[in-house]
């Protein structure tokens, strides 16, 4: 019997399991600390730290591997209801929450707090809206859901397009971010360190499936979560303002206006343009448009209740209540984090224009700053710049070019923290990267073999035929991934704004009414996925890149509001216009809609 194997006595000791593999993991932090002391070089402790914790990963997928379709596809449906909200917890805190969200909010203050509150409202409609009842359904995919109730191929294979391109748009974000993690890390240039990042990706999630994700999954946010919190309370104490900075940092903040006016932040403009890099040009007071925020928001909370990798990890709780319940515990894990990513960019700021602070570099001379071990180091990898603009010596606010995406990891650096606190910072960095794209890759492959490939293209496969094709696909599919994400094409936040975008546009109103309109028939969810999502897409083609004026505001990041309304538009429409379903369907809509009870489908659909 395998150790990871749900049947045994796994799920029983979850408990002491992940409680011996915390104090492991803190017992190996202190021996980097210890080899730190010992003058062991840095670069070497942040190998250690990214290598060690990849293995750990790497290894609990191989235990967990499994030939069975429903230990692959939604890990036996025995996932405890906390260890579950852990697990969706690290499914959700991506790249785009540890690394990008805190950077975010450090160049562009408090306006971009609309992630923030989007991507909680949207658990909040996941919780009232859909978990309880696609549980009760008892679906494999999203795209299964589609098909199932609204009947025929046309309208399974429209949702498995809209997942592949969301889903594929958001892992190359994730990829993105380990990336950028072990470039730094290993000292290795970031088209490189997207590959490294994609091979331990592939060797938590290929033989295991939601299974293997899942155990990985809690592993990987119980590292995550103590690197992100670790440096902000350090940096909390440090600068006087105690032990518990998320309640405290007001205080951070109000220091921050003072010194923002004195650097002249939103009126020194920079006069030089750094490909992928910017100066500090918004106050962080700034709340910014409100338009803009509210229409933000919106994106995120639509685009959070459509995402197939999110919505997948309620189908592996025991029960339809677990469900629900599960979704409570997911907000609690992401609210430490979430709670903590404003406090994280106010305390970065003050270590960087707090002339007070020894680790401030606004108004000394550049050539001083530029010997500075993490301004070169960061300036190696194209991350950091300083240009002397108006030739006096001196480095002022518009003269200093960050990349927004390593804000948090440079954090520890910039202020001046023990270089182990560098090496767990990335690899909580990479956890929470590499958590989500299991996810997202997990979902596309699932999506792909189960919905398109048994549903449609070959209904008689065997069950091990089945899953060679998933694996192979998980295998292709983050390979073209990683290949993308080298480009950089965007910026992590930007990447998965597109992906929000993109499933409200063709899955929010699919998915809702058909849990909670009996009267929403095939023709109509046919018509708001393909309607909806072309219609997002080609308004984000023209803004973008047609150089289109967006709409009241609507730019290249929520595109999501003109799609989900056309989706909308048109699904309501073709559906009135169009026969009712048949009574079967109706009656299967009312029974789903019972918050309780038996699952729908049958485990071998």
């Amino acid at each position: 019997m395998s150790f990871f194997n749900p049947s045994g006595n796994f799920i029983d000791n979850l408990p002491r399991i992940y409680g011996l593999y915390t104090g492991g993991f803190l017992v190996f932090v202190a021996l980097m600390a210890v080899l730190e002391q010992m003058g062991v070089e840095a670069d070497t402790i942040g190998i250690l730290f990214v290598a060690f914790t990849v293995v750990i990963y790497a290894a609990i997928g191989w235990l967990s591997r499994t030939m069975q379709v429903d230990a692959y596809y939604v890990a036996g449906r025995q996932v405890p209801t906390v260890f579950n909200g852990m697990a969706t917890a690290a499914d959700w805190m991506s790249g785009a929450s540890f690394v990008a969200m805190a950077g975010g909010i450090y160049f562009g203050g408090h306006g971009y707090l609309a992630f923030v509150v989007g991507w909680t409202g949207g658990y909040v409609l996941v919780a009232v809206l859909m978990a309880p009842y696609l549980r009760k359904f008892g679906c494999y995919t999203v795209p299964d859901f589609i098909g199932t109730r609204y009947g025929g191929n046309l309208a399974r294979f429209c949702a498995v397009v809209v997942l592949v391109v969301a889903s594929f748009t958001y892992v190359t974000a994730q990829i993105n971010a380990t990336g950028t993690i072990a470039s730094r890390a290993l000292n290795i240039p970031f088209e490189l360190g997207v590959w490294f990042g994609l091979l331990g990706i592939l060797l938590c999630s290929m033989l295991g499936g939601m299974r293997a994700v899942t155990w990985t999954q809690v592993a990987q946010y119980i590292v995550l979560i103590i690197a992100y919190l670790v440096p902000v309370i350090w940096m909390s104490n440090k600068q006087g303002f105690g032990a518990v900075p998320q309640l405290v940092y007001g205080d951070a903040v109000a220091r921050l206006v003072e010194l923002e006016t004195l650097h002249q932040v939103g009126t020194l403009m920079p006069e030089a343009k750094v490909a992928g890099l910017k100066a500090l040009t918004v106050a962080h007071s700034s709340a910014g448009d409100a338009w803009k925020f509210v229409s933000l928001a919106v994106c995120m909370m639509l685009g959070t209740a459509s995402l197939p990798h999110i919505l997948m990890r309620y189908f592996t709780t025991p029960s339809v209540k677990a469900a629900r319940n599960s979704v409570a515990w997911s907000l609690f894990f992401i609210f430490l984090l979430y709670f903590t990513a404003p406090a994280l960019a106010t305390f970065t700021k003050l270590q960087v224009l707090d002339p007070n602070l020894a680790t401030s570099i606004i108004g000394k001379s550049i050539a001083d700053v530029g010997n500075l071990e993490w301004i070169q180091k960061w300036s190696e990898v194209g991350f950091v710049k300083l240009i002397d603009s108006n030739g006096d010596g001196l480095l002022q606010i518009n003269e200093f070019f960050m990349r927004g995406d390593i804000v948090v990891l440079a954090t520890p650096e910039i202020a001046g923290l023990p270089y182990v606190i560098s090496g767990l910072v990335a690899a909580g960095g990479m956890a929470a990267a590499m958590s989500t794209a299991d996810g997202l890759l997990l979902a596309i492959a699932n999506a792909l073999s189960h919905d398109l490939y048994y549903k449609i293209i070959d209904p008689k496969a065997e069950t091990a035929k089945r899953l060679i094709v998933a694996r192979v696909l998980l295998v292709v599919l983050g390979a073209a991934a990683a290949a993308v994400a080298s480009l950089k094409l965007t910026s992590i936040l930007g990447a998965v704004a597109w992906a929000f975008d993109f499933a409200m546009s063709g899955l929010f109103f699919p998915l809702v009414l058909g849990i909670w309109w009996k009267r929403a028939n095939r023709q109509g969810a046919v018509a708001g996925m393909i309607i909806g999502f072309l219609c997002g897409t080609i308004y984000l083609y023209q803004v973008k890149w047609g150089g289109m004026t967006p709409w009241m505001g609507i730019d290249h990041l929520r595109f999501g509001i003109i799609g989900a309304s056309a989706s909308l538009i048109s699904m309501v429409v073709v559906t009135l216009m169009t026969p009712e379903p048949d009574q079967e369907t109706q009656d299967m809509v009312d029974e789903i809609r019972i918050p309780k009870g038996d699952t729908y489908l049958s485990s071998d659909h």
